[in-house]
């Protein structure tokens, strides 16, 4: 061959072929690992013919060049990466397998189309092999050559240059690879940040299942990150980096075929070889199923059991399936697997007069997915305990079985309770909205309705009666179930203060805690889920907290009180032996920025006007003290109790006023002190007893209830 050639091909069009194979974008470390599996396979083919038991060596360079003028330390531009091995090298018959597009002469299932991934991702690649030639006088010759699909190069429908070709005095043969000028922006920025731990992190999952069938016979591997010319970092991956499988199995998997429009198994059948790895949950990030193809991960599928996430005492797990089968169904992107899915496998045999037979991906999925269940006793427990409280739940809160049903699938065993019901709300809400869309047409029919018509409320009777059969059932029950609790609620409120309890019937006093827990379980930090209702209906909306520290109060992940005070500060908060940010306020709301709702429980023979300045001061503390983003200037105060005095609460405090209608006390405004050039905030205060809370609440829920008892 002359030098300097560009190798021009006939019987394909490069423009076109390039199209028809795809830029591999799983990862862009996908023109490595096609220069690194090239390297193996150089290697092996090398140990083959020489019957050698030298392991040989790769060595993967990243180079990086510090980035000029950037205001941050550590900003690198991608200059390069040289991959290089002493393997067989470019000989004659190499070189011309290289030429050849799809040319899967060099075994090993290969496709011949790798170094395409070369040319959707980096301008040029260059290679300067050495290999044995022993028509050479010193046995060795080089061979030079660039791959790129630039235009310089399509013009001439080629994608090869061949830049030298000459004797040389090297002892052994070898190549080294070297990609340059990455084409997309993202590529870059991903090299340009690419450290060697991630390489060698990569290249052990990419390639485990052939390390491991290859532990003790790896080749030397050695990752170089190389910063303005100097090695900054460099890793090696050795033997005991490797995950040993902790256990394996052979899977008999069987053909399928089209027969009088069904799909049926035959008798002929695959095996496929199952590597089973348990790693701790630092080390994998996920649990996954891959199938394997010539000992590299191929394609995702299926694992049922454990959702990605998942961890059992702080494990995942991992498995790897493989098999001739797989690496025959390789495409031209190493990596596509192309195994037929059930609905794939009927549309191509529906009208075809032949019918070939072939292994679904359904049936790979659901034989693995039973064997590994029987393979680890801990994710079977696991998942019995999940279907056990996803059954609590769908009892509990009356969850509709076919969102439950279709969801087994993406709930974490892990999950907590409020997880489970987000998810399953989720779809329901989705499922709402085509009811809502039918709800929205009935409500539009209102406009329809004439009130001064004789028959209107006939009409209206017939449009509630077709608005009710468009609300599930579940929904109604849900209703009904809600109110329902909201009188149990009431009754046990009457009951305690009637001391009807059997404990308080054997004269147990009623404790604050008694009142606390009824209203807002101590603790908790979801008004939600509480009866906060009973003071107020909005309440159960807000962010809130039930006896907790001050100090440990957070609104979005944020502590709301400061961390570090001036000496001042520090000397007023902990003066008179007290720890004033350990006080535990008996609720706190926040409805919306800078408000702040205080609530204080007394128990029922506690004189309440000895306590009046209680709330005042919990709203100092929060006004002067919090962070500078959580500016809180607006307070309301209730201090609730039962033993209240009219002259008690005026004579102490002279600004409240008794509201005789409603039976409590208020005061309208009063200012919250801010200290150190802070702004004052203001507080409205009610002093309101228990049995007024009580029959206010009565009143509110009173037409659901009697509707409920069929008033």
């Amino acid at each position: 061959m002359n030098e300097h050639k560009y190798i021009e091909v006939i019987g394909i069009w490069y423009d076109n072929a390039l199209r028809d194979i795809r830029k591999k974008d799983d990862t862009p470390l996908q023109p490595v690992f096609e220069a690194f599996t090239n390297s193996l396979e150089s290697i092996n083919i090398l140990k083959e013919q020489n019957s050698s038991t030298e392991k040989g060596k790769i060595v993967i360079n990243l180079f990086l060049t510090t980035k000029l003028l950037s205001e941050q330390t550590g900003q690198y531009d991608f200059q390069k990466i040289e991959i290089s091995d002493i393997g067989i090298g470019f000989n004659d018959k190499e070189f011309e397998r290289f030429i050849n597009l799809k040319d899967n002469r060099k075994g090993y299932s290969n496709k011949g189309t790798g170094r395409i991934q070369f040319l959707h991702t980096f301008d040029t690649t260059e290679f300067t092999t050495i290999y044995n030639d022993p028509s050479s006088k010193t046995g060795f010759k080089k061979r030079i050559f660039t791959l790129s699909k630039s235009t310089e190069f399509l013009t001439r429908n080629a994608i090869i240059r061949l830049e030298e070709e000459e004797e040389t005095e090297a002892t052994h043969s070898s190549t080294q690879l070297v990609f340059k000028d990455i084409l997309l922006e993202k590529d870059a920025i991903y090299f340009s940040n690419l450290t060697t731990e991630t390489i060698k992190e990569d290249l052990i999952f990419h390639y485990m299942a052939r390390f491991c069938e290859n532990r003790n016979s790896l080749p030397q591997i050695i990752i170089r990150r190389t910063i303005d010319d100097k090695i900054e970092n460099e890793l090696e991956i050795i033997s005991d980096d490797i995950p040993i499988p902790e256990k394996e199995q052979l899977i008999d998997i069987y053909y399928s075929q089209f027969n009088n429009s069904k799909i049926e198994r035959t008798s002929n059948k695959e095996t496929l070889h199952l590597k089973a790895f348990k790693i701790s949950k630092e080390k994998l990030d996920k649990n996954a199923l891959i199938l394997i193809s010539k000992g590299e991960i191929a394609k995702d599928i299926k694992l049922y059991s454990l959702l990605p996430k998942d961890a059992i005492d702080d494990n995942r797990y991992l498995f790897l399936a493989s098999g001739k089968y797989i690496d025959d169904r390789d495409s031209d992107t190493r990596g596509d697997i192309n195994i037929s899915t059930k609905e794939d496998f009927k549309k191509k045999n529906i009208d075809s007069l032949f019918h070939d037979e072939e292994i679904l991906l359904e049936d790979i999925e659901d034989k693995i997915n039973n064997v590994i269940d029987n393979l680890y006793i801990e994710i079977q427990q696991k998942n019995d305990e999940k279907m056990r409280g996803i059954q609590e739940l769908q009892k509990m809160f009356l969850l509709d079985p076919k969102i439950i049903s279709s969801l087994r699938k993406k709930i974490n065993i892990n999950d907590s309770d409020s997880t489970i019901l987000r998810k399953v709300y989720e779809v329901d809400a989705k499922i709402k909205a085509d009811g809502d869309a039918n709800i929205k047409q009935q409500i539009k029919k209102l406009e329809e309705l004439n009130t001064t018509e004789k028959d209107y409320k006939a009409k209206l009777s017939l449009q509630v009666d077709e608005f009710v059969k468009l609300i599930p059932i579940q929904n109604r029950t849900a209703l009904t179930q809600y109110v329902a609790r909201r009188k149990l609620v009431l009754d046990l409120f009457d009951k305690i203060l009637e001391k009807q309890l059997e404990e308080l019937k054997k004269g147990g006093r009623i404790d604050e805690d008694i009142m606390h827990n009824l209203i807002f379980q101590q603790s908790s930090d979801n008004p939600e889920s509480s009866d906060l209702w009973l003071i107020e209906e909005t309440f159960i909306y807000f962010r809130g907290f039930s006896e907790k520290r001050l100090c440990q109060i957070e609104i979005d992940g944020e502590k709301i009180f400061k961390k570090e005070f001036t000496e001042e500060e520090n000397k007023y908060l902990n003066s008179l032996g007290e720890k004033r940010l350990d006080k535990r306020p008996d609720v706190l709301l926040f409805p919306q920025e800078g408000k702040c709702i205080i609530i204080e429980f007394k128990a029922p023979d506690v004189n309440v006007s000895e306590h009046l300045s209680q709330v005042d001061f919990y709203a100092n503390l929060i006004r002067n003290y919090t962070t500078d983003k959580f500016q809180i200037t607006t307070f309301y105060g209730y201090l609730i109790g039962e033993n209240i005095e009219d002259r008690d609460v005026r004579g102490r405090v002279s600004r409240f006023e008794h509201s005789y209608h409603f039976d409590y006390w208020f005061r309208p405004s009063e200012n919250v002190i801010g200290f150190d050039d802070k702004t004052n905030g203001s507080i409205y205060t009610e002093v309101i007893k228990y049995s007024t809370l009580l029959k206010r609440a009565k009143l509110r829920n009173k037409i659901f209830i009697d509707k409920l008892e069929g008033h």
